[in-house]
């Protein structure tokens, strides 16, 4: 008998245990239901922050699943869609509506057959159609209206449901360009953790991130996987010219050669072209345009990555370009703000100074900022520069243990009284590469990041020490020195970045595949390659010619072409036009007595130069001392082609030509060889002053010839 009654004892107990587990993976099982649980279905373009394009009579409509954590996935699978009056418009089961052209109202719905959402489109007369006197039939218009109320506030509901962490994360945006050493070319576990653990917001990706076409999609594919609520905003410095980080996109011309070709046009081609390539890729943010006024010759860091050195041309053309990156889906940043044109040191290596007020800044510096305010920019990055007369403030710089100026990106008066009270801007603020010397050196990692917060920055770009900065935000805002209204006001910017720009995550997002192919077909598409050609052919700038250019020659007739860095692409597109090509590639600049004879007994002799510095411009540089002794021995006209900067006829004002091409790019160098062989008469206009060594103007702004 009690061996019977210890047998049920056991028994129950093992009863009791297994139903406990039995509840708990139910409990589990339930949590993890109501975590997914979609809470409504909206109409995308019904939230106030989406934005909708109408083109050749159609709207893409989208729908939102709304989940009980606050996070909105698009939803794509068993909707129906209906309209009401399909004698005004009709919707495909994909959400694509087409306007017939009749005159009338309609309403648009879908369903998951739980919930519903509708919206109003209008097809009606343009206002400026129902002028009087006008004859004919009136043109029309496809109107959206919204529907209204708190239903459809998606970003203040989920702000409300994140926590403290999901909405740090969101302000980080950490690169990933190595991982032990190697090239990070593909998703790994320990990089998807970090997305995951600290809910990162955004990544940036660099040239050893975006090897090929196909690589890169999956890449940025896998990123967005790893996001496990928010689409994550996926960055890049894809400006064009020197700062070109797709390795398998079109080669734009820079900034600078857009600025001499003087055409806001091209400026909106190239923009949108650079655009549409990176959206097919899956990134949807560039930093770029460069807004910088570069009025100082002797800037090492922004240069040629500038429009010029005129407000109003780089306001024109950056808010051009914008517009049509823009318009191809992606997100435009302009920077440096307020302005890191007007310096003399690199803030990679250290901390420059604009000693201007602020009525000079309004009138220089700020002007095309203001202008890409106005025009509807998306971001904007800060500059690693102090402006003494905007902010005094002072701190004490780790390195030298002495009072320094605090740059922009930690300044509030510079980001919020000034950018955000004084010139109005509402967009999403982030701040330039935070492991540049000139905050790393100066400011701990976690106090940069912190002050930059308090600034006004609403992206802490490259921060130094993820886990660190991340945690350091954490503590700041449960210590009371951030509040947490300061960290919802950035998280409610990005969020409403991420919904105007559609990143958003899918349900059931494209295959990698299909991505993959529709990349394959824009990324160095022919009509983006020809928009390179014609930006590039326009650039060039033939600032001076002495009966030297177009260069006549006979097929027997010897050409050489001497430099150093670059000069193989120089070579290669003078040789294609003129196969009797010697090239004299000197690392030295040292040229041998044999050399000296095959440039004495040259029919042409075309010199390739190459600076990034003022030191390198210098006369008494190597370059510039071998060029004038090319200039001095040869009996045949002398060609210079400045390969990336205007400035270097400085060093040699005696040559006979000089053509200048703004950059390095392939096409760069076509255009030059192009010109220098009469294939077209050079229309580019100098976008800066070209200054001589006695400190007078040797060629001024806007000068260019032609044939």
């Amino acid at each position: 008998m009690k061996k019977l009654s210890k047998l049920l004892v056991y028994s129950l107990v093992l009863l009791l245990a297994f139903s406990q587990m039995l509840i708990g993976s139910s409990v589990k099982k339930a949590n993890a239901e109501e975590t997914n649980k979609v809470e409504d279905l909206l109409i995308y373009q019904n939230v106030p922050e989406a934005e909708y394009e109408v083109k050749d009579g159609t709207l893409q409509l989208k729908a939102l699943h709304v989940y009980r954590e606050g996070h909105f996935m698009i939803a794509s699978k068993n909707l129906i869609w209906e309209s009401a009056n399909k004698n005004v418009a009709v919707v495909d089961q994909d959400g694509k509506v087409k306007f017939t052209g009749q005159n009338g109202r309609t309403f648009i719905t879908v369903t998951d057959g739980v919930y519903k959402d509708r919206i109003a489109l209008d097809y009606k007369a343009t206002p400026s159609s129902k002028e009087k006197g006008q004859k004919g039939k009136p043109e029309s218009e496809a109107v959206v209206t919204k529907e209204e109320g708190k239903r459809y506030d998606v970003i203040g509901n989920a702000i409300s449901k994140m926590t403290l962490e999901e909405k740090a994360g969101q302000m980080l945006m950490p690169d990933f360009r190595t991982w032990k050493g190697s090239n990070v070319t593909e998703m790994l576990p320990e990089i998807e953790q970090l997305v995951k653990k600290y809910h990162l917001g955004g990544v940036i990706l660099f040239r050893e991130n975006v090897v090929t076409t196909e690589q890169t999609a999956t890449l940025v594919s896998q990123y967005q996987e790893a996001a496990e609520k928010y689409g994550l905003l996926m960055t890049i410095d894809q400006e064009g010219g020197i700062v070109t980080r797709l390795q398998s996109g079109t080669d734009m011309p820079g900034n600078m050669a857009l600025g001499a070709a003087r055409s806001p046009e091209i400026a909106h081609n190239v923009g949108n072209a650079i655009g549409e390539e990176l959206a097919s890729l899956g990134i949807n943010m560039n930093f770029a345009p460069v807004m910088d006024v570069n009025n100082n010759p002797d800037n090492p860091v922004i240069g040629v990555r500038s429009f010029g050195e005129d407000p109003q041309l780089v306001a024109d053309l950056g808010v051009a370009y914008t517009k049509g990156l823009q318009e191809a889906g992606v997100a435009a940043t302009a920077k440096h703000f307020p302005g890191h044109g007007d310096t003399a040191v690199d803030s990679h290596l250290g901390l420059p100074e604009v000693p201007h007020d602020k009525e000079r800044l309004k009138q220089v510096e700020l002007y095309p900022f203001q202008k890409a305010m106005e025009a509807g920019i998306d971001a904007i990055m800060t500059a690693h520069v102090t402006f003494p007369k905007i902010d005094g403030t002072k701190a004490i710089s780790q390195k030298t243990g002495e009072e320094i100026a605090i740059p922009a990106t930690l300044s509030y008066k510079v980001l919020t009284e000034l950018m955000r009270e004084e010139m109005g801007y509402e967009g999403v603020i982030t701040t330039d590469a935070m492991n540049m010397k000139a905050i790393a050196d100066h400011f701990g990692a976690v106090d940069a990041a912190i002050r930059a917060v308090k600034a006004g920055t609403d992206i802490v770009l490259m921060p130094v020490g993820l886990e660190e900065v991340a945690n350091g935000l954490l503590n700041a805002v449960k210590s009371g020195e951030i509040s947490e209204d300061r960290l919802e006001a950035s998280v409610k910017r990005i969020l409403t970045l991420k919904v105007k720009r559609g990143v958003i995550k899918e349900e059931n997002p494209v295959s990698v595949e299909d991505k993959i192919a529709n990349a394959l077909e824009v990324v160095g598409s022919p009509e983006h390659k020809q928009i390179e050609k014609e930006a590039a052919e326009k650039s060039i700038t033939l600032v001076k010619n002495e009966s030297a250019l177009p260069l006549k020659v006979n097929s027997d007739d010897h050409v050489v072409v001497v430099g150093n860095t670059y000069i193989g692409d120089l070579a290669a597109a003078i040789k294609k036009r003129h196969p009797n090509t010697t090239v004299i590639a000197s690392t030295s600049y040292k040229l041998t007595g044999a050399q000296l004879e095959q440039i004495k007994n040259a029919s042409a002799v075309v010199v390739g130069s190459y600076t990034f510095s003022v030191s390198g411009r210098s006369p008494s540089n190597a370059q510039m001392v071998m060029i004038n002794q090319i200039i001095e021995h040869a009996d045949a006209p002398v060609i210079g082609v400045g390969i990336r900067n205007p400035y270097d006829i400085m060093a040699f004002p005696q040559i006979d030509a000089y053509l200048t091409q703004y950059g390095f790019r392939p096409a760069s160098f076509d255009a030059s060889a192009g010109a220098i062989f009469g294939e077209f008469s050079p229309t580019g206009k100098l976008p800066i002053t070209i200054p001589g060594l006695d400190g007078g103007v040797l060629y001024g702004f806007g000068h260019g010839l032609g044939y």
